[in-house]
Protein backbone atom coordinates (compact mmCIF):
# COMPACT_ATOMS: atom_id res chain seq x y z
CA UNK A 1 0.00 0.00 0.00
CA UNK A 2 1.10 3.46 -0.65
CA UNK A 3 1.51 5.16 2.45
CA UNK A 4 1.48 8.87 0.97
CA UNK A 5 -1.84 10.74 2.40
CA UNK A 6 -4.11 12.60 -0.14
CA UNK A 7 -4.28 15.68 1.20
CA UNK A 8 -8.14 16.46 1.56
CA UNK A 9 -9.47 19.99 2.07
CA UNK A 10 -13.22 19.13 4.22
CA UNK A 11 -15.65 21.77 5.31
CA UNK A 12 -17.85 21.23 8.68
CA UNK A 13 -20.71 23.44 7.29
CA UNK A 14 -23.11 24.37 10.18
CA UNK A 15 -26.08 26.61 10.71
CA UNK A 16 -27.68 28.57 13.50
CA UNK A 17 -29.97 25.39 14.58
CA UNK A 18 -27.07 22.69 15.24
CA UNK A 19 -27.26 21.35 12.07
CA UNK A 20 -24.49 20.48 9.71
CA UNK A 21 -24.74 19.66 5.87
CA UNK A 22 -23.82 16.54 4.38
CA UNK A 23 -23.61 14.85 0.97
CA UNK A 24 -24.21 11.64 -0.59
CA UNK A 25 -21.33 9.95 -2.89
CA UNK A 26 -22.26 9.08 -6.25
CA UNK A 27 -22.91 5.05 -6.59
CA UNK A 28 -19.89 3.50 -8.63
CA UNK A 29 -17.30 5.85 -6.63
CA UNK A 30 -14.87 5.17 -3.78
CA UNK A 31 -17.29 4.45 -0.64
CA UNK A 32 -20.19 4.99 -3.31
CA UNK A 33 -23.56 5.54 -1.25
CA UNK A 34 -21.50 6.92 2.07
CA UNK A 35 -22.69 9.94 3.24
CA UNK A 36 -19.25 12.67 3.88
CA UNK A 37 -18.14 15.72 4.48
CA UNK A 38 -17.75 17.96 1.48
CA UNK A 39 -14.14 18.55 0.57
CA UNK A 40 -11.88 17.59 -1.64
CA UNK A 41 -8.21 16.71 -2.84
CA UNK A 42 -5.97 19.78 -2.76
CA UNK A 43 -4.14 21.11 -6.14
CA UNK A 44 -0.52 20.92 -6.35
CA UNK A 45 1.00 24.03 -4.66
CA UNK A 46 -2.89 24.96 -3.47
CA UNK A 47 -3.13 25.95 0.27
CA UNK A 48 -5.51 24.72 2.81
CA UNK A 49 -7.93 27.76 2.41
CA UNK A 50 -7.77 28.62 -1.29
CA UNK A 51 -8.92 24.58 -1.37
CA UNK A 52 -11.26 24.88 1.07
CA UNK A 53 -13.06 27.40 -0.82
CA UNK A 54 -12.64 26.24 -4.45
CA UNK A 55 -14.21 22.88 -3.21
CA UNK A 56 -17.20 24.42 -1.77
CA UNK A 57 -17.78 26.64 -4.95
CA UNK A 58 -17.72 23.32 -6.85
CA UNK A 59 -19.71 21.25 -4.71
CA UNK A 60 -22.14 23.53 -3.68
CA UNK A 61 -22.30 26.79 -5.09
CA UNK A 62 -21.06 28.42 -1.91
CA UNK A 63 -18.27 30.41 -0.57
CA UNK A 64 -17.03 30.75 3.25
CA UNK A 65 -16.90 33.55 5.35
CA UNK A 66 -15.96 32.24 8.49
CA UNK A 67 -14.10 29.28 9.16
CA UNK A 68 -11.77 27.72 11.95
CA UNK A 69 -9.59 24.46 12.20
CA UNK A 70 -11.42 22.10 13.51
CA UNK A 71 -9.40 18.40 13.32
CA UNK A 72 -6.96 16.61 11.01
CA UNK A 73 -7.70 13.19 10.59
CA UNK A 74 -5.91 10.46 9.22
CA UNK A 75 -7.12 6.79 7.81
CA UNK A 76 -5.22 4.05 5.16
CA UNK A 77 -7.92 2.33 3.15
CA UNK A 78 -6.72 -0.76 0.71
CA UNK A 79 -6.50 1.46 -1.86
CA UNK A 80 -4.83 4.96 -0.20
CA UNK A 81 -4.43 6.90 2.33
CA UNK A 82 -5.63 10.22 3.07
CA UNK A 83 -5.43 12.90 5.38
CA UNK A 84 -8.49 15.16 5.98
CA UNK A 85 -7.89 18.91 7.38
CA UNK A 86 -11.17 19.55 8.40
CA UNK A 87 -12.72 23.45 8.98
CA UNK A 88 -15.65 24.30 10.54
CA UNK A 89 -17.52 26.90 8.49
CA UNK A 90 -19.92 28.83 10.17
CA UNK A 91 -20.81 31.71 7.87
CA UNK A 92 -21.27 31.25 4.17
CA UNK A 93 -22.44 33.30 1.08
CA UNK A 94 -24.93 31.63 -1.07
CA UNK A 95 -27.38 28.93 -1.06
CA UNK A 96 -25.92 24.91 -0.56
CA UNK A 97 -27.32 23.14 -3.96
CA UNK A 98 -25.52 19.63 -4.92
CA UNK A 99 -23.89 21.43 -8.07
CA UNK A 100 -22.54 18.29 -8.81
CA UNK A 101 -25.89 16.21 -8.87
CA UNK A 102 -24.46 14.89 -5.75
CA UNK A 103 -27.56 14.81 -2.65
CA UNK A 104 -27.17 16.78 0.11
CA UNK A 105 -29.01 17.51 3.84
CA UNK A 106 -29.07 19.07 6.24
CA UNK A 107 -28.63 16.63 9.55
CA UNK A 108 -28.30 17.64 13.66
CA UNK A 109 -25.33 17.25 14.14
CA UNK A 110 -26.17 14.63 17.23
CA UNK A 111 -28.37 12.59 14.96
CA UNK A 112 -25.48 11.16 13.33
CA UNK A 113 -24.58 7.73 12.59
CA UNK A 114 -20.76 6.88 12.09
CA UNK A 115 -22.14 3.82 10.26
CA UNK A 116 -23.27 5.20 7.54
CA UNK A 117 -19.54 7.53 7.08
CA UNK A 118 -16.18 6.71 5.81
CA UNK A 119 -14.19 5.54 8.67
CA UNK A 120 -12.05 8.91 7.93
CA UNK A 121 -15.21 10.84 8.65
CA UNK A 122 -16.07 9.20 12.08
CA UNK A 123 -13.97 11.58 13.91
CA UNK A 124 -15.10 14.65 12.49
CA UNK A 125 -18.33 13.83 13.81
CA UNK A 126 -17.14 13.53 17.87
CA UNK A 127 -15.47 16.82 17.14
CA UNK A 128 -18.74 18.25 15.86
CA UNK A 129 -20.43 16.74 19.16
CA UNK A 130 -18.27 17.87 21.36
CA UNK A 131 -18.19 21.67 22.85
CA UNK A 132 -15.27 24.04 22.90
CA UNK A 133 -14.97 24.45 26.98
CA UNK A 134 -14.40 21.57 29.16
CA UNK A 135 -15.09 22.09 33.17
CA UNK A 136 -12.98 19.83 35.67
CA UNK A 137 -14.29 20.75 39.51
CA UNK A 138 -12.09 22.23 41.75
CA UNK A 139 -11.77 23.07 45.03
CA UNK A 140 -14.88 23.91 47.17
CA UNK A 141 -16.00 24.19 50.75
CA UNK A 142 -19.64 22.93 50.79
CA UNK A 143 -22.49 21.51 48.77
CA UNK A 144 -23.65 24.84 48.43
CA UNK A 145 -20.51 26.46 47.68
CA UNK A 146 -20.13 23.48 44.86
CA UNK A 147 -24.10 24.12 43.77
CA UNK A 148 -23.35 27.85 43.74
CA UNK A 149 -19.65 26.87 41.48
CA UNK A 150 -21.53 24.65 38.95
CA UNK A 151 -24.43 26.52 38.54
CA UNK A 152 -22.82 29.54 37.75
CA UNK A 153 -20.26 27.57 35.29
CA UNK A 154 -23.59 25.78 33.29
CA UNK A 155 -25.42 29.09 33.41
CA UNK A 156 -22.12 30.81 31.87
CA UNK A 157 -22.92 28.19 28.64
CA UNK A 158 -20.44 25.06 29.93
CA UNK A 159 -21.64 22.04 28.11
CA UNK A 160 -19.13 19.18 29.22
CA UNK A 161 -18.37 19.03 33.07
CA UNK A 162 -15.95 16.51 34.70
CA UNK A 163 -16.66 16.15 38.54
CA UNK A 164 -12.91 15.15 40.04
CA UNK A 165 -13.19 13.67 43.23
CA UNK A 166 -9.33 12.53 43.42
CA UNK A 167 -8.56 9.38 46.13
CA UNK A 168 -7.10 11.49 48.59
CA UNK A 169 -9.98 13.90 48.43
CA UNK A 170 -12.53 10.65 49.15
CA UNK A 171 -10.18 9.45 51.52
CA UNK A 172 -10.18 12.78 53.69
CA UNK A 173 -14.23 13.16 53.37
CA UNK A 174 -17.06 10.43 54.34
CA UNK A 175 -18.34 8.71 51.98
CA UNK A 176 -21.82 9.75 52.05
CA UNK A 177 -20.15 13.35 51.51
CA UNK A 178 -19.12 11.99 48.03
CA UNK A 179 -22.24 10.72 47.08
CA UNK A 180 -24.43 13.52 47.75
CA UNK A 181 -21.51 15.88 45.29
CA UNK A 182 -21.66 13.08 42.97
CA UNK A 183 -25.73 13.27 43.01
CA UNK A 184 -26.00 16.79 42.75
CA UNK A 185 -23.57 17.41 40.15
CA UNK A 186 -25.45 14.55 38.47
CA UNK A 187 -29.13 16.34 38.62
CA UNK A 188 -27.92 19.65 37.71
CA UNK A 189 -26.25 18.61 34.44
CA UNK A 190 -29.09 16.70 33.80
CA UNK A 191 -31.39 19.47 34.28
CA UNK A 192 -28.97 21.58 31.61
CA UNK A 193 -28.40 18.72 29.54
CA UNK A 194 -24.69 18.97 30.06
CA UNK A 195 -22.55 15.81 29.22
CA UNK A 196 -20.78 14.92 32.81
CA UNK A 197 -17.64 12.48 33.33
CA UNK A 198 -16.71 11.59 36.49
CA UNK A 199 -13.06 11.41 37.58
CA UNK A 200 -13.95 9.33 40.63
CA UNK A 201 -11.86 6.50 42.71
CA UNK A 202 -12.57 3.13 41.41
CA UNK A 203 -15.09 1.93 44.23
CA UNK A 204 -17.84 4.84 42.87
CA UNK A 205 -17.67 3.96 39.31
CA UNK A 206 -20.39 0.91 39.48
CA UNK A 207 -22.47 4.20 40.98
CA UNK A 208 -22.79 6.40 37.67
CA UNK A 209 -24.17 5.58 34.30
CA UNK A 210 -22.45 8.93 33.01
CA UNK A 211 -18.85 9.45 31.56
CA UNK A 212 -15.77 8.19 32.65
CA UNK A 213 -12.48 10.16 32.64
CA UNK A 214 -9.08 8.74 33.20
CA UNK A 215 -6.34 10.29 34.30
CA UNK A 216 -3.05 9.30 32.95
CA UNK A 217 -1.75 6.42 35.19
CA UNK A 218 -5.53 4.52 34.90
CA UNK A 219 -5.32 5.09 31.43
CA UNK A 220 -1.86 3.25 30.76
CA UNK A 221 -3.37 0.43 33.08
CA UNK A 222 -6.56 0.13 30.47
CA UNK A 223 -6.46 -2.17 27.85
CA UNK A 224 -10.08 -1.38 26.29
CA UNK A 225 -12.28 1.29 26.63
CA UNK A 226 -14.26 1.37 29.62
CA UNK A 227 -18.48 1.14 29.91
CA UNK A 228 -19.66 5.22 29.41
CA UNK A 229 -21.60 7.45 27.63
CA UNK A 230 -18.73 9.19 26.37
CA UNK A 231 -15.15 8.27 27.77
CA UNK A 232 -11.70 10.64 27.87
CA UNK A 233 -7.96 10.44 29.43
CA UNK A 234 -5.34 12.71 30.52
CA UNK A 235 -2.44 12.46 28.86
CA UNK A 236 1.44 14.35 29.17
CA UNK A 237 2.80 12.75 25.76
CA UNK A 238 3.10 10.92 23.05
CA UNK A 239 2.64 7.85 24.90
CA UNK A 240 -0.31 8.71 26.28
CA UNK A 241 -2.02 10.29 23.63
CA UNK A 242 -1.37 7.19 21.47
CA UNK A 243 -2.67 4.90 23.73
CA UNK A 244 -6.05 6.45 24.56
CA UNK A 245 -6.62 6.71 20.51
CA UNK A 246 -5.47 2.83 20.60
CA UNK A 247 -8.44 1.76 22.98
CA UNK A 248 -11.00 4.24 21.20
CA UNK A 249 -11.68 6.78 24.23
CA UNK A 250 -14.02 9.96 22.48
CA UNK A 251 -11.42 12.82 23.45
CA UNK A 252 -8.09 13.79 25.45
CA UNK A 253 -6.44 16.39 26.94
CA UNK A 254 -2.96 17.09 27.18
CA UNK A 255 -0.98 18.90 29.14
CA UNK A 256 0.18 21.19 30.42
CA UNK A 257 0.55 23.46 27.84
CA UNK A 258 1.51 26.63 29.92
CA UNK A 259 2.93 26.93 33.19
CA UNK A 260 0.35 26.66 35.99
CA UNK A 261 0.51 27.72 39.89
CA UNK A 262 -0.61 24.14 41.32
CA UNK A 263 2.18 22.85 39.45
CA UNK A 264 5.09 25.49 39.17
CA UNK A 265 7.82 22.55 38.23
CA UNK A 266 6.00 20.89 36.04
CA UNK A 267 7.50 21.62 32.02
CA UNK A 268 5.16 23.21 29.74
CA UNK A 269 4.36 22.12 26.57
CA UNK A 270 4.02 25.22 24.82
CA UNK A 271 1.35 25.84 21.65
CA UNK A 272 4.64 24.28 19.32
CA UNK A 273 4.54 21.42 20.96
CA UNK A 274 0.95 20.96 21.11
CA UNK A 275 0.41 20.97 17.86
CA UNK A 276 2.87 18.31 17.01
CA UNK A 277 1.52 15.96 19.21
CA UNK A 278 -2.21 16.28 18.07
CA UNK A 279 -1.68 16.63 14.79
CA UNK A 280 -1.12 12.91 14.61
CA UNK A 281 -3.74 12.06 16.92
CA UNK A 282 -7.59 10.84 15.25
CA UNK A 283 -9.42 12.11 18.55
CA UNK A 284 -10.49 15.21 19.31
CA UNK A 285 -7.57 16.96 22.37
CA UNK A 286 -8.49 19.83 24.88
CA UNK A 287 -5.41 22.14 25.84
CA UNK A 288 -4.79 22.16 29.32
CA UNK A 289 -2.88 23.73 31.91
CA UNK A 290 -1.99 27.88 32.09
CA UNK A 291 -5.13 28.30 29.36
CA UNK A 292 -7.88 30.69 30.07
CA UNK A 293 -11.23 31.57 27.46
CA UNK A 294 -8.03 33.86 25.66
CA UNK A 295 -6.71 31.02 24.72
CA UNK A 296 -9.45 29.40 22.57
CA UNK A 297 -8.29 30.86 18.96
CA UNK A 298 -5.00 29.30 19.84
CA UNK A 299 -5.76 25.96 20.81
CA UNK A 300 -8.16 26.04 17.32
CA UNK A 301 -5.16 27.27 15.82
CA UNK A 302 -2.88 24.54 16.98
CA UNK A 303 -5.40 21.62 15.76
CA UNK A 304 -7.04 21.63 19.48
CA UNK A 305 -11.04 20.59 20.10
CA UNK A 306 -10.82 24.01 22.80
CA UNK A 307 -9.67 24.66 26.09
CA UNK A 308 -9.72 22.29 29.40
CA UNK A 309 -9.77 24.69 33.00
CA UNK A 310 -10.30 24.13 36.05
CA UNK A 311 -9.41 28.16 37.54
CA UNK A 312 -10.70 29.84 34.39
CA UNK A 313 -14.45 28.45 34.76
CA UNK A 314 -14.41 27.36 38.74
CA UNK A 315 -14.12 30.68 40.29
CA UNK A 316 -14.06 31.01 44.08
CA UNK A 317 -17.32 33.20 44.99
CA UNK A 318 -17.19 36.44 46.54
CA UNK A 319 -18.44 35.10 49.23
CA UNK A 320 -15.59 32.30 50.02
CA UNK A 321 -12.83 33.37 52.33
CA UNK A 322 -10.17 32.41 52.44
CA UNK A 323 -10.90 29.65 55.70
CA UNK A 324 -13.29 28.30 53.66
CA UNK A 325 -10.76 27.48 51.14
CA UNK A 326 -8.57 26.53 53.96
CA UNK A 327 -11.31 24.07 55.74
CA UNK A 328 -11.96 21.90 52.03
CA UNK A 329 -7.71 21.56 51.48
CA UNK A 330 -7.77 19.65 54.98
Amino acid sequence: MNNTFIHVAVAAVVNNKGEVLVSQRKQGTHLGGYWEFPGGKLEPGESVADGLCRELKEELGIAPLSSRRLIRTRHHYAEKSVLLDVWKVDAYSGSPAGVEGQRIEWRAVNSLDPAVFPPADVPIINALLLPDHYLITGEFASVADFEQRLSAALRDGIELVQLRLTHEWVQANPQSYALEIMELCTRLCGLNSVKLQFNVPDQFETLTSNGIHLNSQRLLKTKHRPAGDIVSASCHGWQELEHAQSIGVDFAVLSPVQKTRSHPDAQPLGWEAFEQLVDDINIPVYALGGVTEGDIEQAWNSGGQGVAAIGAFWNWPASCTKSDADIHKK
